[in-house]
């Protein structure tokens, strides 16, 4: 697997350490769907990190880049 996934498994899981309180991570015995859901987000803002500003557009005339987020759900 690609070192990046690797960074961003760990990123994910940082997130949920600091953002997931101690007795929700212990009740469901770890992160579970949460750590599943932003290593995702990740990946997918990874994804679109790499378009370029100029992207063509997509069938609704929306930049790619937009059309990429909200399809993901992906916030600013």
């Amino acid at each position: 697997m690609n070192e990046r996934f690797n960074l961003l498994k760990h990123q994910a899981s940082v997130w949920c350490h600091e953002n997931i309180p101690e007795q929700f991570s212990e009740e469901t015995n770890g992160y579970g769907s949460a750590w599943e859901e932003k290593f995702a987000e990740l990946i997918v803002r990874e994804c679109v990190d790499l378009l370029p500003a100029d992207m063509t557009h997509g069938p609704d005339s929306r930049p790619l880049l937009q059309v990429f987020k909200e399809h993901f759900g992906v916030e600013e």
